[in-house]
């Protein structure tokens, strides 16, 4: 039997002719048009007035949180359960990110246990929408005018994805987006920062770009920033796949209702599958992901599954009980109980656009078995 790996991209659109036409152009670089056609008609599809292109979602972060003028003495307030780019982003900043526990039905950050995190020190509220389903919005951004805190919002892994039908990714005072292979469009590498205000999309444009003055001698610099610029190549990829989007959507859909049924002889032994719906949104499978009832449990299937060439993703670490952060001093005696188990004892299954309807088969066949 063929590997069948945790993603597979799917590049079956126009992707070849554009970036043929960039290669004939000459223009690979950071300048180019599909950069422009990109940001223009991603941030159309989103609903927001700018788009402002990077190289990648951890460089969109670094730039949000700069681009608001968070840093020390600042306080951010984020999920404990995530991946690390946004805890970084607030640490490397010099503000302190202050963490919520998780939600144990859509894995999302608990947003009833916020209010009792915001001090005179909070300058922000960072949303985490995580594998599928997004945070239950209104709450936040009710606290967020309450208190008079910015909102950045994380969509990384929610391409096209809805709260009470609005797209994920326009409720921030800032958004960013992640186009790494495994999301569901891709640039390879690449990432978008929106927003609606445009002093604070000039002020992103600039981060990206060294902090070049628009109107200044060129080589002549005011502040620091970064070379986070994304590339013609990648922009051209990104239309492609965009084109896409509303196909891409229901596949991934397709894929997960696929998986509920097959695998839904695994609840009786104590597995937790992802909740297909919320009363504000409908699971858009970024990825397929599994609790298992132990860590031993969830280490035996995992290795089952190996055995058998299919491919597997734990679930993200805790920031508490990141290593890099302990050695810092941050986040001493705290604990969280729901991401702590999600962390243990979670994984997620090939769940990629290139995963054909034999390969979904043969993995909801394998498990089965066992």
């Amino acid at each position: 039997m063929n590997p069948i790996p945790v993603n597979t991209p799917l590049l079956n659109g126009n992707e070849l002719q554009y970036l043929t036409q960039c290669i004939e152009t000459g223009w690979i670089s950071s300048e180019g048009p599909f950069i422009t056609k990109f940001e223009a008609q991603f941030s159309n599809y989103i609903g927001c007035s700018h788009g402002i292109a990077v190289s990648n979602g951890s460089a969109a972060l670094d730039i949000a949180i700069k681009a608001l003028n968070i840093g020390p003495g600042d306080e951010v307030i984020m999920p404990a359960f995530t991946i690390i780019s946004p805890a970084q982003s607030v640490v490397t900043a010099g503000a302190l990110p202050v963490l919520v526990d998780s939600d144990a039905l859509t894995w999302n950050m608990d947003v009833n246990q916020i209010e009792a995190k915001i001090t005179a020190q909070t300058k922000a509220i960072l949303v985490v929408h995580i594998y599928g389903l997004p945070v239950d919005l209104d709450h936040i951004l009710d606290l967020a005018k309450k208190y008079k805190l910015k909102v950045i919002e994380d969509a990384a892994e929610m391409h096209g994805q809805t709260y009470k039908g609005k797209m994920c990714g326009s409720f921030g005072d800032i958004s960013i987006f992640s186009f790494y292979p495994n999301k569901h469009i891709t640039t390879g590498e690449g990432g978008m920062l929106l927003t609606n205000d445009s002093e604070l999309a000039e002020r992103c444009k600039k981060l990206r770009n060294l902090c070049f003055e628009p109107n200044g001698p060129r080589f002549v610099h005011h502040e620091l920033g970064w070379n986070y610029r994304m590339t013609n190549l990648q922009a051209a990829l990104g239309l492609a796949q965009l084109e896409q989007i509303d196909h891409f959507i229901d596949k991934k859909r397709a894929m997960g209702a696929s998986y509920q049924q097959g695998l839904l002889p695994l609840k009786a032994k104590g597995y937790q599958l992802p909740l297909e719906k919320t009363e504000y949104s409908e699971n858009i499978y970024w990825v397929f992901g599994l609790v298992a009832p132990s860590p031993e449990e969830k280490e035996r299937m995992v290795n089952l599954l190996t055995e058998n060439k299919i491919g597997t993703r734990p679930f993200f670490w805790c920031m508490h009980e990141q290593p890099v952060f302990q050695k810092m001093g941050l986040f001493k005696n705290e604990s969280y109980p729901v991401a702590e188990k999600l962390a243990r004892n979670g994984f997620y299954v090939p769940s990629g656009l290139g995963l054909s309807e034999p390969e979904l088969a043969t993995v909801v066949s394998i498990f089965n078995q066992f």
